[in-house]
């Protein structure tokens, strides 16, 4: 089933004030007493002004003013212009980004692949033997990889953690952000292992409903069995995010691709061999969840970093935790809501409607994940460009205009492609012909949801690497508030499966509007004449 690793920020010590024409030395140190110090010097240049020079070391900085006329300054030190690579990145072409970033995200989309695409081998699997537990994976994968998108605020707060850290060069503080985070996860974990044991059938009748409690046994079991695997999956989730946030995709896909062959494997071997149906694709799932946790704390090991260094959290450190992860985690919650709403109102419109919509929306999710590594892009890379040492607009700008560029190329492609598999290819999910007929209806609606994704998370992924939190949080319960009347309003009317897919049309490319205006407004934190007020207010840590 659907192994989420999604995909999705700073630490307690704020984060350093700039002035607009300097950066901090990377060896200045505020509790340090000593004098001892090394300067280093170079150009920065603004394209209404002259030149200025920059000396810096780590007892403060001067600005020297180079007149026209004098090229000599006071002391005999002579100026050297530095040419390291963070200088020649403003020079690179937008291709040869494009090539950087597709070198990044190119594994990173195996990465986010193999959960949904673990989902989607369910689906078709439980779907050529029976349309019962076809329909029973609805609302059970909303009580599992849909539940586990609420934890997503973990993935997004250790990445960006993560990546700060090592932009402000302080590994012992990244250490101990990684540590409290695993601690987290693994709380986190328990308390859902404990809910879907305990609670799972209940929850599951409440939101299946009486129409439908023919499915709730098989549903149930699916729930419990799944829910064995919540610490390894939470767990897991911080030690990959962690790696990704340093940069490294590779480590966690092989972890997944790993993951991805015990879960096809069992498939295999439960389901049509052994016939165990919904219960051994459960069974399945939870061994390569547990598998790809262990993996992924072995890759995070093997860089230095200790994954079983686990520290808990003082009352001040959950403050700032949850000053960080409440706003994303309104947003994640706002998604997954939208996306359980959907399943809820199929679920209530009969088996045949449901079954089709499981396909369809798992159909999606195989598609919509191709899109998050550009979300991840951003958020590795963006930081250190927006307030890291090497602070640069122009390189952050570049870089946003290239994912956006690799996002609409990619949202064409992958809606194309995903809405031919259930239309010329519908028998590898049913042979019921209601079933198909059903999913029919929403191939236009899934292909213009489905396109503009790439480019949504691309955004949202730059918004999240700046923390301009309090927006995306509000522009996301927004848009579940309006996609959910939206959603009523055309249930009330009968319109059928098509209507909760139009719903679903209208949140995704109005996420896509909200985020793009507020990175293009003049007060957004790609624009130069708010640097420093942007820096100062919004994007310190809470």
């Amino acid at each position: 089933m659907n192994l989420k690793t999604m995909a999705l920020h700073s630490h307690s010590a704020h984060l350093p004030t700039h002035k607009r024409f300097s950066r901090p030395s990377l060896l200045h140190d505020p509790f340090q007493t000593s004098h001892v110090f090394r300067s280093s010097v170079r150009y920065d240049t603004n394209p209404t002004s002259f030149p200025v020079l920059v000396a810096r070391n780590e007892g403060g900085r001067r600005l020297v003013t180079a007149c026209m006329g004098n090229a000599e300054s006071e002391e005999e030190e002579e100026p050297v212009l530095v040419a390291e690579k963070k200088e020649e990145l403003v020079e690179r072409s937008l291709w040869k980004q494009v090539k950087d970033i597709v070198m990044f995200s190119g594994p990173a989309t195996g990465l986010w692949i193999c959960g949904p695409l673990m989902s989607l081998i369910s689906t078709a699997v439980i779907g050529q033997a029976s349309s019962t537990e076809l329909a029973a994976l609805g609302p059970g994968t909303v009580f599992c990889d849909n539940m586990n998108l609420l934890f997503m605020f973990l993935s997004i707060a250790t990445s960006n953690m993560v990546a700060t850290a090592l932009a402000k060069r302080d590994k012992k503080e990244l250490q101990h952000q990684i540590s409290i985070l695993l601690f987290v996860g693994l709380t986190c974990g328990v308390l859902m292992l404990l809910f879907t044991q305990f609670l799972g059938s209940w929850a599951l009748t409440a939101f299946a409903g009486p129409k439908n409690a023919h499915i709730i046994p098989a549903a149930s079991k699916y729930v419990q069995i799944r829910g064995l695997a919540w610490p390894a999956i939470l767990f897991g989730l911080v030690a990959q995010s962690a790696s990704l946030g340093m940069k490294d995709s590779l480590g966690p896909l092989k972890a997944l691709v790993v993951a991805s062959v015990v879960n096809g494997l069992g498939h295999v071997v439960l389901c049509n061999f052994l016939h165990y149906g919904i219960t051994g694709a459960a069974w399945a799932t939870m061994a390569s969840q547990i598998v790809a946790a262990g993996m992924m704390i072995e890759a995070l090991n093997k860089k230095g970093f200790s994954a079983f260094s686990i520290s808990v959290p003082s009352p001040r450190e959950c403050l700032q935790i949850f000053g960080i992860a409440g706003p994303v985690f309104v947003t994640m919650f706002s998604k997954v809501a939208f996306y359980s709403l959907m399943t809820y109102f199929a679920t209530a419109m009969g088996t045949n409607i449901v079954a089709a919509h499981q396909v369809m929306i798992q159909m999606y999710g195989m598609c919509v994940v191709w899109g998050e590594p550009l979300s991840q892009t951003a958020q590795s890379f963006m930081p250190e460009l927006l307030y890291g040492v090497d602070r640069s607009l122009e390189k952050a700008r570049m870089l946003l205009k290239s994912l956006v560029i690799i996002g609409a190329i990619l949202g064409l492609a992958i809606g194309a492609i995903g809405m031919s598999v259930p239309w010329l290819f519908p028998n590898i999910f049913t042979f019921d012909l209601k079933v198909i007929q059903e999913m029919h209806k929403v191939l236009f609606l899934f292909f213009l949801s489905l396109s503009i994704t790439p480019c949504t998370h691309s955004l949202e992924g730059t918004l999240l690497a700046g923390r301009d939190l309090t927006f995306i949080s509000f522009s996301m319960s927004s848009c579940f508030s309006l996609g959910a009347l939206l959603l009523l309003l055309l249930n009330s009317r009968g319109f059928g499966l098509p209507g909760c897919w139009f719903a679903l049309v209208g949140f995704q490319w109005a996420r896509f509007f909200l985020a793009l205006r507020r990175l293009l407004s003049p007060n957004g934190m790609l624009h130069p004449e708010e640097l420093g007020s942007y820096n100062v207010g919004k994007l310190k840590a809470t």
